[in-house]
């Protein structure tokens, strides 16, 4: 009997919810500190807390459904997609390591309708508590029932795709330090590509290769759902101009000075405006939430159809390159292949 994707999804929060245990075992111990001896609370509580609790407090998971799924459609061997199910916490761990992090570099309040860790623990908590759930995240494959040299591949992948996740958040924090910088559309994709690709390119790579296919179609499954990724964060930048992003404030990327796609697409048309939108960045930086210059910027977006023409980039980007992706196997009965373009098509909604 197939899964449905809230079925896949239950299952990848039951991993993950024993992967950051309230009352630690021996076992888990042994496993995270090379120790079954008891440990400090305050110590253990200074890691778990804040990423339990905001892991918990939602986030769509489809990171991980999305690699199941991947697992399911080039396999039907259920060993084989239950060691993918086991490598979920290698995505939703790092993403929710990323956003701890993000929220201090972006200086942001709220986070999934909560203030954000560093200012609910601290500071050094949550930095030390997102640092620590990167390292976290890879003690599953060592739990994995796989050869010494798949395990060491899981090792490399992840490793090498944490890089490129931490330069492309290192491109668009130098961008939106400077107001009146402002990257071409070309270096903006680059840099999502990195930032944002990163994590469904390692999505795919991990479902196939926990279905043990070979090198090269894991590789090219890879680039091609690094363009899922890239559709998914363009079309999570519009939503955040225009409905608001859950748990977030509508407009909050202007406070950030973040250089977005409509942004980009508006000034490559319009570089008479560089300066105006540049300024618009200033004041809502200094006025907050409140100020009145989030809602000039998304009007003057707005009036050049820049957003509209992002949210149609988006949306071309995920729905093609996950018809590619699917297009890679053969229908192998599961419903895999269509439950991914259905997973993404829900998502551009």
């Amino acid at each position: 009997m197939n899964e449905s994707v809230e079925q896949i999804k239950d299952k990848i929060e039951t991993i993950l919810q024993a992967e950051l245990p309230q009352s630690p075992s021996k076992e888990w111990l042994l496993e995270t500190f090379g120790t079954e001896e008891a440990l400090s609370q305050k110590g253990l509580d200074g890691l778990l807390v804040p990423t339990r609790e905001l892991a918990r407090q939602g986030g769509k998971r489809w990171r991980p459904v999305f690699m199941v799924l991947c697992a399911k459609m080039a396999t039907q061997d259920p060993k084989l997609i239950q060691d993918a199910y086991q490598l979920s916490p290698l995505l939703e761990f790092v993403h929710t390591a990323s956003l701890i992090h993000d929220d201090i570099e972006d200086r942001a309040d709220e986070r999934r309708g909560k203030p954000c860790a560093y200012i609910t623990y601290g500071l050094d908590t949550a930095l030390n508590a997102g640092a620590w759930l990167y390292f976290k995240a890879a003690s599953c494959i060592q739990k994995l029932d796989l050869e010494a040299d798949k395990k060491i591949a899981c090792h490399e992948l992840y490793q090498m795709e944490l890089r490129r996740l931490h330069l492309g958040q290192a491109m668009d924090i130098a961008w939106h330090r400077e107001p009146n910088f402002f990257p071409t559309v070309q270096e903006y994709q680059q840099m999502v590509q990195l930032k944002t690709g990163t994590l469904s390119c390692m999505a795919a790579r991990l479902g196939f290769l926990a279905a043990q296919k070979d090198k090269a179609l894991i590789e090219k499954a890879g680039l091609v759902a690094a363009g899922i990724g890239m559709g998914f964060q363009v079309l999570d930048d519009v939503q955040n101009l225009t409905s608001g992003n859950p748990g977030k404030k509508r407009g909050d990327d202007i406070i950030e000075g973040k250089k977005s796609l409509p942004v980009l697409l508006h000034v490559q048309d319009n570089p008479q405006d560089k300066e105006k939108i540049a300024g618009l960045f200033e004041r809502a930086a200094k006025e907050g939430i409140q100020s009145s210059a989030i809602e000039e910027a998304i009007a003057l977006l707005e009036s050049s159809g820049s957003i509209k023409k992002a949210f149609d980039f988006g949306n071309q980007e995920a729905s093609q390159k996950a018809l590619e992706l699917t297009s890679l196997l053969e229908d192998n009965g599961s419903g895999a292949g269509q439950a991914i373009m259905d997973l993404f098509n829900k998502i551009q909604r």
